[in-house]
């Protein structure tokens, strides 16, 4: 049986190192004593027994802790134990506890692996660089409501960015931070299905982003005009690049995504029936889209079977070369240098690629398209998604407004003198 007797600072400052580190144990607090290291550090733990299971509990370093602070402390643990808690049972599990690199490592892995290539690599982008910096190593399982809000008004807040032309001198120049409220509410909606899937895999019991608050988003509305598409056109038409200028013209003809039509292959269109099969790997939705497609996209998809060597499935194929110097089986990949020359050409600066789909819907409801039917060519999966183009629909409701307002409005009467 160890010896027992009253611990102090004097008792323990003065206990010399041995070959191996020892015990003093004290006589008040059964299990309570202080470790001799044989390095001569010193502190402070519990033995104890629980279950059936012998345990040693480390309470802390001495001299950072005092004996009295670690007498006390061994006290409470000692009230919690004859309780049947195991408090070194609750800091392994508290250790062992999932994190949240540990849960965003899991979301990419399990979630984010599925999902569309470039949405996959967005949410990975914001989940590295937005959200693990500013929470670093909590637990998964602290977060609260108002930690989500405070990320997101951060979010929202915008940072600084360093200035497009290069500085004079070498300090970056930062340009005002400008407000992201758009990038806030994508994070919050990657952290509402994180937290969907936390609750799922047990990592908590509820879900801190169900509720964010959403900030106002202005949607960009930009359509060409027949003058801007005209411009266009003669752009394409002067352009040397007339693969690139195929992709730009499919675009618009078809107001399909430029992945959609970069990534085209000749299989999946049916020229006799006049339709575009696209597979689910390369639509944003996931799902198997099948639209009709114009005499002109057909007209555009036999040219590229012509100018595309023998065997080529890719509507467009790209420049890269392999290791043996033939051309790698894989389609263009970047045309964003030739669509800079052609805004340029055609004098349409603030007018993006992703812009001739919106177009397209607009020309779409000036024929007298319904909202349905475009959701259904652009392969919309929600009808809200659609309902940004409904203001459009205003100019032919606009005209027959006008029409009965011109039949039921007042007409001048012959008054006659004297009446």
């Amino acid at each position: 049986m160890a010896n027992r007797q009253r611990l102090n600072e004097k008792l323990v400052k003065a206990a010399e190192p041995r070959a191996r580190p020892y015990q003093l144990f004290d006589d008040e607090v059964l299990g309570f004593s202080a470790v001799i290291q044989k390095t001569g550090s010193r502190g402070f733990y519990l033995d104890y027994t629980i279950k059936g299971r012998q345990r040693r509990m480390a309470i802390g370093r001495w001299p950072e802790w005092s004996v009295a602070a670690a007498r006390d402390r061994a006290k409470q643990l000692r009230r919690d134990i004859d309780d049947g808690i195991d408090p070194l049972a609750e800091r392994e599990e508290i250790r062992a506890a999932p994190r949240i690199p540990d849960l965003i490592d899991r979301y990419l892995r399990e979630h984010a692996a599925h999902l569309a290539p470039r949405n996959a690599s967005d949410q990975a982008s914001m989940l590295r660089k937005l959200v693990e910096p500013h929470w670093k190593h909590r637990l998964v399982a602290e977060i609260e409501p108002a930690d989500v809000e405070r990320l997101l008004g951060q979010i929202a807040e915008g940072r600084a960015r360093p200035a497009k032309a290069k500085a004079k001198s070498r300090r970056k120049d930062l340009q005002p931070a400008k407000p992201t409220p758009i990038r806030a509410n994508r994070v919050g909606e990657v952290l509402r299905k994180m937290f969907n899937l936390a609750v799922a895999w047990k990592m908590r019991a509820d879900n801190p982003a169900e509720a964010f608050r959403r900030r106002m988003e202005v949607e960009r509305e930009r359509f060409l005009s027949i003058e801007e598409i005209t411009r266009l056109g003669d752009a394409l038409h002067a352009a040397e690049d007339q693969r690139g200028a195929a992709i730009v013209r499919m675009c618009m003809l078809t107001g399909a995504r430029l992945g959609e039509v970069r990534t085209a292959r000749f299989e999946q269109f049916n020229l006799e029936l006049g339709t575009w099969t696209k597979p689910a790997a390369n639509t944003k939705q996931r799902r198997v889209h099948r639209v009709p497609i114009s005499a002109d996209t057909a007209a555009l998809v036999r040219q590229r079977r012509v100018a595309v060597p023998k065997g080529c499935e890719w509507l467009f194929p790209g420049d890269a070369l392999g290791a043996d110097g033939m051309p790698k089986d894989q389609p263009v990949q970047e045309i964003r240098r030739f669509w800079s020359a052609i805004q340029t050409a055609a004098q349409l600066p603030d007018v993006r690629i992703h812009d001739l789909r919106h177009t397209f819907a607009s020309l779409l409801v000036s024929g007298g398209a319904s909202l349905e039917m475009i959701g259904k060519l652009l392969g919309h999966s929600q009808m809200r998604t659609t309902q940004r183009y409904a203001h459009l629909l205003d100019s032919p409701l606009r005209a027959g407004v006008d029409a009965v307002a011109d039949i039921m409005k007042a007409r001048p009467r012959v008054v006659r003198g004297g009446e």
